[in-house]
């Protein structure tokens, strides 16, 4: 017979097994203001996770629509949190949601045409920092652009991390995942969009003009945008700088570009 030592070992063992069985089947939507917004969107959720003791307005927001939508909740110890999202902000939610499902280059093109304007698409050239990733589609989301290409290799996806970065966006801005970016910019080109591309050498981006089909490529954080992809650039376009930083962070970068866009695209009057 087991002493009381043994089964709480026992106890803690399925607990950390039944996380690592979640956390495979699962991706996760941390923090309160993402698990609003993925509440309120037509994502498909599996469970919500709410802190024991926790009682405020968000909160009481988070349960009222996740019964709305007959979900599962469960209140677990801060703790359970902990172990389905180590070293991660959870602010007591954690919602267990099925993969992020990828988009299609035509679902771009076609979002694009039900808004009746000219594609608009941002290309990712290796990502790694899912931080960067999420400011990318929270500005993404914030100018209107029509979705996201990323690589299928070498690039972080649609995780978590991402989606509480984007607060949301990642309900709004679809992202296509492809095998190759070289051939894929070829197929955007023949479709019609002209690619720009960042380079220390290249026109000043303030005279970037987006009004027709554009792609904007993204490159990696320390490379650069890879050398085989620069072949196939329309135009380089350079973000000048007179302090005594000459690199900016990628989705800085990104931010700036896709404003000086949306400038273009939505003049004053």
């Amino acid at each position: 017979m087991k002493n009381k030592t043994h089964q709480n070992d026992d106890h803690k063992k399925d607990a950390r097994k039944n996380d690592a069985q979640e956390e495979e089947q699962s991706e996760f939507i941390i923090g309160r203001h993402p698990a609003i917004s993925a509440l309120k969107s037509d994502q498909e959720i599996n469970k919500v996770f709410i802190q024991d003791g926790l009682k405020n307005e968000l909160i009481g927001e988070i349960i009222k629509l996740a019964k709305k939508r007959s979900l599962v909740i469960q209140t677990v110890p801060k703790s359970k949190l902990e172990r389905l999202v180590p070293r991660e902000n959870h602010q007591g939610v954690v919602l267990a949601v099925a993969a992020y499902d990828y988009a299609t280059i035509d679902d771009l093109f076609d979002k694009a045409a039900a808004k009746e304007e000219p594609p608009f698409f941002l290309i990712l050239d290796n990502i790694n920092d899912p931080h960067n990733l999420g400011s990318i589609m929270r500005t993404a989301d914030a100018v209107g652009a029509h979705g996201i290409i990323i690589p299928k290799r070498r690039s972080v996806g649609l995780t978590s991390v991402v989606a509480k970065t984007s607060t949301g966006a990642i309900e709004h801005v679809p992202v296509a995942r492809v095998t190759n970016l070289v051939n894929t910019v070829k197929e955007l080109k023949d479709r019609g969009l002209w690619v720009f591309g960042t380079d220390m050498n290249g026109t000043d981006y303030r005279r970037f003009d987006a009004k027709g089909p554009v792609g904007i490529i993204i490159g990696n954080e320390g490379k650069g945008i890879s050398p085989l992809l620069k072949k196939t650039v329309d135009e380089m376009l350079t973000i000048p700088m007179i302090g005594h930083v000459q690199s900016l962070n990628a989705s800085v970068a990104a931010s700036l570009l896709m404003y000086q866009a949306f400038q273009s695209r939505h003049p004053l009057n």
